[in-house]
Formats: C-alpha cells, sequence, structure tokens
C-alpha cells in the first residue's frame, strides 16, 4: 500500500502570492518547508519556532549528545544557507500565541499579526511533569530541549548518584548514558518492568541483564511520591523507601502541545485530530509530528506518534496535501533505541499477540522478536538485526505478506498470552 496517491485537486504549486505558515521549527515543521519547495512552491513559507536555537536534531540529546561526543553545530538539521537558499523565513524566538481562525492569521506573543493561507501545527510535544512535591526543584531534570540536555551534561560524573524516574526508551537511555559516564544510577520504574508499553517481557528481560551488568540498579514498582533537598536535591522519596540522589531525570513520557490547535476550536484528542490526509475540522489547517493524532488505516485504529519516522514521512504528506494533492498518510510506525552497545529497532504494534517467533540468539545479544495474532503479523523487535529486521518492517507494510505459510525452522516459538 502506497502512501502517496496522485493529485487531484488543483496545484498551488505556482500561487507566487500565497503564505504558508509553518509553527514549529522542529523535525516535522523543517521537513514540510522542505517538502513544499522540493515541489514547487514558489510563494512564502514561513517557519515559526519559539526556541533561540535554529532547528535540530532531538534524540541524540539523550544519547550521544548527552555523552559529550557530539557538538552543538553537528545537531543542527539544516545549515542557515539552506534556509537562504531556499527562500524559507526561518524566524526563531518566535511563540505564536493564538491563530484568529476568521481572518486567517496567526498572533505571535509579541503581537505581530501574520496572514495565512494554508497553517501547518507542528508544535510537537512536551515532557510529561511529575505532579508532586518538589518537581520542578534544582537538581531535577526534564529532557526534551537542547537547553535541556546542556544541563544534564554538565552535571554527569563519575560518582554522582543519578536516579531516572522512568524505565522507557529515554530514561534508559539516559541511564545508559550516564553509567557509562561513571555515574552511580537507579532506574524508578512505576510497572513490574521496563519498557512494558513499547515492548514484551522477553525484550525488558534482556535489557534489564544489559543494565544490570553496567552496574545500573533497576526498581520496579517503585512510585516516586517527593523529592527532597535546598538548593540541591538530596534524596527521592518513594512509597517503600527513600533513595539518596544527586541527580534526578524525569522522563516518564510527554504530552501532545495542543493548546494553540483546541483554543482555536479545533477537535483535539489525545493530539490534535487529522485525517489521512493530515489535515484538521479546518480544511486550511494541518497537523503533523508529535502534536497530532492521525487514523492509520495499517493498525486501524487512532495513533498519535512520537517518532522522526512519523514526523517526517507526516509532515512530507501534509506538505504535499497544502499544495493541492490528495496523499494519504499510510506508514508502518517504527522506532529505535540505542542502549550501550546495543541498538533496538521496533516496527508495528505488538498489542493483542498470541504469538512470538524468535530469530537470531538471545545469549550473542543478536535476536529478533516476531509478534503475531491468529498467524498475522503485528510487529517485530530486533536488536542488533538491522538486516532481519528491514525485511520484517517491508512485510509489516505489505497485508497480503503477514500470514506466514509456516514457521521457519531456525526459529524458536515463544507462546504467551497477549497482555
Amino acid at each position: 500500500m502506497k502512501p502517496l496517491l496522485p493529485p487531484k485537486r488543483r496545484s498551488r504549486r505556482s500561487a507566487l502570492r500565497e503564505t504558508f505558515v509553518i509553527v514549529g521549527a522542529g523535525q516535522a515543521g523543517t521537513q514540510a518547508a522542505q517538502t513544499l519547495r522540493e515541489h514547487g512552491f514558489e510563494g512564502r513559507v514561513l517557519l515559526l519556532g519559539d526556541e533561540a536555537q535554529a532547528p535540530y536534531q532531538r534524540p541524540p540529546l539523550s544519547k550521544a549528545f548527552l555523552a559529550n561526543g557530539m557538538s552543538v553545530d553537528r545537531l543542527y538539521l539544516r545549515p542557515q544557507s539552506f534556509y537562504e537558499a531556499n527562500d524559507i523565513h526561518l524566524q526563531m524566538h518566535s511563540p505564536v500565541d493564538r491563530i484568529e481562525r476568521n481572518a486567517g492569521r496567526v498572533v505571535l506573543s509579541d503581537g505581530t499579526r501574520i496572514g495565512y493561507d494554508r497553517l501547518l501545527l507542528a508544535t510537537g510535544s512536551r515532557p510529561r511533569v511529575l505532579d508532586i512535591a518538589g518537581a520542578r526543584g534544582t537538581g531535577v531534570h526534564y529532557l526534551r530541549t537542547l537547553q535541556d540536555s546542556l544541563s544534564l551534561r554538565s552535571k554527569l560524573a563519575p560518582g554522582q548518584r543519578v536516579a531516572v524516574v522512568g524505565g522507557g526508551y529515554i530514561g534508559l537511555e539516559v541511564a545508559a548514558t550516564a553509567a557509562i559516564a561513571g555515574a552511580i544510577v537507579t532506574v524508578l520504574e512505576a510497572e513490574d518492568r521496563i519498557m512494558s508499553r513499547v515492548t514484551s517481557a522477553v525484550v525488558s528481560d534482556f535489557f534489564t541483564a544489559v543494565h544490570h551488568r553496567h552496574g545500573v540498579a533497576i526498581e520496579c514498582n517503585a512510585r516516586v511520591v517527593g523529592f527532597h533537598g535546598g538548593e540541591r536535591l538530596e534524596a527521592i522519596v518513594c512509597d517503600q523507601r527513600t533513595l539518596k540522589a544527586d541527580i534526578a531525570v524525569v522522563g516518564i513520557g510527554a504530552q501532545p502541545s495542543i493548546e494553540l490547535a483546541s483554543a482555536a476550536g479545533l477537535p483535539c484528542d489525545n493530539g490534535i485530530a487529522v485525517d489521512e490526509y493530515c489535515r484538521t475540522a479546518d480544511p486550511n489547517i494541518f497537523a503533523a509530528g508529535d502534536c497530532s493524532n492521525h487514523y492509520n488505516a495499517l493498525l486501524k485504529r487512532r495513533i498519535r506518534l512520537e517518532s522522526v519516522q512519523n514526523a517526517v514521512d507526516q509532515a512530507t504528506v501534509a506538505a504535499l496535501n497544502m499544495l493541492g494533492d490528495e496523499c494519504r498518510y499510510v506508514e508502518v510506525p517504527w522506532f529505535w533505541s540505542n542502549q550501550y552497545e546495543h541498538k533496538i529497532q521496533t516496527a508495528g504494534s505488538f498489542s493483542g499477540f498470541d504469538h512470538i517467533e524468535e530469530r537470531g540468539n538471545r545469549d550473542d545479544g543478536r535476536f529478533a522478536l516476531l509478534y503475531r495474532k491468529q498467524g498475522a503479523l503485528l510487529a517485530v523487535d530486533a536488536v542488533n538485526m538491522p538486516g532481519e529486521y528491514m525485511s520484517v518492517r517491508k512485510q509489516l507494510k505489505e497485508p497480503h505478506l503477514t500470514r506466514p505459510d509456516g514457521i521457519a525452522s531456525h526459529a524458536s516459538a515463544i507462546q504467551k498470552q497477549a497482555a
């Protein structure tokens, strides 16, 4: 199933007097601006960001950049010359205060009014904040922006006691980076296993063992109820015990930035509601990336995704539809995480599986798990097996290939009742 269909509506590519405004200068916003120019739009493209820095990558903030192994310059998605050469008006430090739909314009926080013919909301997401005592105090970090990563990076050092609240991808990547830096690391996870929302117990157990080998303590069923300390953090209070800590990093997920859309009267439900064409309820307003909630035809349900893949692919489709095309966003969700020497790549949704087919060898640190329901392929987790991962991901996008003729002789089957 291909996501892009032939154009059906009137093309807007040569509309010299039109203005397309993109709110959000991250991965999705930058990709949309680039796509507009690549596909011949000759009008004005305005890319508005609320941070001071030009658009940059976020995945390295919890990995290579946090480990001080990457310069700020290498984070930037495009050099300044790219925006100039493509006549993209990049305007940073320009938060948008509201959308005036009837007038077809956005109003910046400084009162500046900017009219638009088409508007793309690529406002992204922000970290969920613990609603407990001391959750915003000194020594408690949330990781989303470049400044967040710089602040945390300056404090990671051998012997520092680092508590990571949340055992998802971000939390575990931070834990691995801190452990490599020589810190004493403890992961506090509220559920009964790490990564419980994104993978099966098999993968959770594997990475738990990996972290233990690197000296990281993992405590599950640990609910944090408060942070103690004055000018610096001293301890984290859990419902069962108190843990001494110098630094806390909270990684308990993200929430979509929907305030602009909601205030403008656009339907929102765990994200800005869009159709398969990335359109909101207003035909002149589109949304893409972390902030959007779309119907996925392959998964047959509405989802909101926080990934580079979704930001890039969905923004591309949104931009083409802003130009007048009829392009459906139909993609298999995929993600990755780097922890120590291991890279896990996942595609699809493992929810509801009743059978796991295993390939490779967990003892060698190279294996892939194929999740099935009544024989049909739902998802794949691959650890250090990129070739296997790419092969299975291709099958996930072709529904007629997802039912096996039989289980491969080299694979071992693990029976498990779906959660």
